[in-house]
Order: C-alpha cells, then sequence, then structure tokens
C-alpha cells in the first residue's frame, strides 16, 4: 500500500501493536538557561526543559518500500524534500491497523489487511469515497472563518469534525475596553499547535526577520532545541499578566506554544489583561501568515 502526502505537511506513523502514535514535539534532554527579556530580567523557565521536533519525525522514509509486521513501528518521518514520493508498505498479516500523524495529533486513518481470497473495494469505489470525503470537507472548510467564538475569547486557529483546519484569529480583529482580559485558546477540535504572540515585528514579513518576533519565529525553522522564549508562555500559569508597551520591556506577551492533546506538555490556552489604550498586533510564532489585532479602547 502507498502512503503519500498530496502535497500537504503529514507523517504516517504505524506504530507496534499495542503502541500509540508518537509525539511531535519533545523534551530536548537540555534545560533553559540565560533566557531573559528585554528588560534584562530573568524568565520565570530558566530551568525547565527546552524543547524540539521529536528525532524520528525527521527522518523519511518516502520514496521507500518497508513491511510491516507488527513488531516495530513503521515512521514515515516528516516531508522535507521539495520533491515527496509515496512510501510503500507491505502489510505481511491480515488485521485491521490504526495509523497517524504524528504532526497533528488526533489525525487518523486504518488499513484493514484481508486474506488473499476476500474481496476488497475497487479503486473506482474508493476513488467515489475520497470524493465524498472530500466534498464534507469542504464545506466545513467554507464555515470555519465565520465561526462565533465566546466573549473575551480569542481563537487560534478553528477547526472542525475530521481534522478540518482553518488558518487564522478568530475574530481577526477583537476591540475591547481598557482593562479587559482575553483568553486565547485552542479550538476544541484541533489537531494543531500555534502561539497567540505580541511583541516588536512581524514575523510574517522576511525583511523583519531580524526583529524580536521575527527571530523567536525561525526557532520553528530547525530541528531544536527551540527557543524557550517562543515555546514557554512568557508568564507562568496562576501569575496574571498585564500587556502595555511595557511588559517585558518591549511589550511582549506570549501564550507559549497551545495544543489540545495529552501527549505533550504544551498547555489549550493563555490569559493576558490589556491596561493601556491602543492597537496590538499579535501573530502565531509557527504560522506566521496567523495574525489578529486587540484595539483596546
Amino acid at each position: 500500500m502507498k502512503f503519500s502526502t498530496a502535497g500537504e505537511f503529514h507523517t504516517v506513523d504505524i506504530p507496534a501493536r499495542g503502541s500509540s502514535a508518537a509525539a511531535f514535539i519533545v523534551p530536548s534532554g537540555q534545560t533553559a538557561a540565560g533566557a531573559n527579556d528585554a528588560a534584562g530580567n530573568p524568565f520565570w523557565f530558566n530551568g525547565q526543559p527546552t524543547l524540539r521536533f521529536n528525532p524520528i519525525v525527521l527522518k523519511s522514509l518516502f520514496g521507500k518500500s518497508v513491511s510491516y509486521t507488527g513488531a516495530k513501528r513503521i515512521e514515515s518521518g516528516a516531508p522535507l524534500a521539495n520533491k515527496i514520493k509515496p512510501m510503500t508498505v507491505k502489510f505481511t498479516k491480515a488485521g485491521t491497523y490504526t495509523y497517524f500523524c504524528d504532526i497533528h495529533p488526533g489525525m487518523k486513518g486504518s488499513v484493514k489487511v484481508v486474506s488473499k481470497s476476500s474481496s476488497v473495494p475497487s479503486a473506482a469505489s474508493d476513488k467515489a469515497a475520497v470524493k465524498r470525503q472530500l466534498a464534507a470537507d469542504q464545506k466545513t472548510a467554507a464555515k470555519l472563518p465565520k465561526t462565533i467564538v465566546p466573549a473575551g475569547t480569542v481563537s487560534v486557529g478553528g477547526s472542525g469534525p475530521g481534522g478540518v483546519e482553518f488558518y487564522g484569529m478568530l475574530p481577526g480583529t477583537v476591540t475591547v475596553k481598557t482593562g479587559s482580559t482575553l483568553t486565547f485558546q485552542m479550538s476544541a477540535a484541533s489537531y494543531e499547535d500555534h502561539t497567540a504572540t505580541f511583541g516588536p515585528g512581524n514575523p510574517e514579513d522576511p525583511k523583519q526577520s531580524g526583529t524580536y518576533l521575527g527571530k523567536l519565529a525561525q526557532t520553528f525553522n530547525g530541528p531544536g532545541p527551540f527557543d524557550p522564549i517562543a515555546t514557554y508562555p512568557s508568564d507562568p500559569a496562576g501569575t496574571p499578566a498585564t500587556l502595555n508597551p511595557t511588559l517585558h520591556g518591549n511589550g511582549f506577551w506570549n501564550s507559549g506554544v497551545l495544543d489540545r492533546t495529552s501527549a505533550t506538555p504544551l498547555p489549550p490556552s493563555g490569559r493576558v489583561t490589556f491596561d493601556t489604550p491602543g492597537t496590538y498586533d499579535f501573530y502565531c510564532l509557527i504560522h506566521p501568515f496567523m495574525h489578529g489585532k486587540v484595539v483596546v479602547q
């Protein structure tokens, strides 16, 4: 059986029998040290483990043929090359096998392997099933940008059934009164990782790669360890943070990396209060094209 990414950023993880999907982000084995804010004050997460992409996800089997017996994991790795060929897997034993995308926890499928004498769906039947699934997903995707979120909340991305995702802030612009607190949270069905990050610079603009946010966003372009200032919440859990142009010396506040899976140590949300009128831009450092604004009046 051939597994292809179809031009998207996914992995194919077929765990050994009795095992589950591998985590995408894991501790690096190192600890954060010397991480200071723009005012020169140490961040709270010094001494905490730094994070990195799971090394097994960085080794690719795309373009290769392998056999799966159930004894050990088959991991395609991330599609990091420009042109990706399918990974071919030979299933040696009958049974039903669940496979996962490690990059998007919760995204999964199954392969049912039957005896040679058993009948299987035709190629035409499979094609029709794919067409039906795509049509349903497209309808879901068209609705996601119109998602209404509760007052006092910004959804960092949107999601629907089956792993359909919207890469945008909801709402894109939110207006609040001075002294208001906003919760930035992952949508309930999301399989993604995002951040909500305020500070100097536009990480989407290549000309601003040297700015504070521009540098932090670049940490996700390599295997890690990631810069802890990008991955950890800028303020410890349970400690109220108030965002204004002088927070952490330069108006920096970061939710840290957020997700909805228990396989990582990452939280699903973060809260911050706005006490100074103005317009505050925020971004996802992992997907910098995700940009929103908070207007404080």
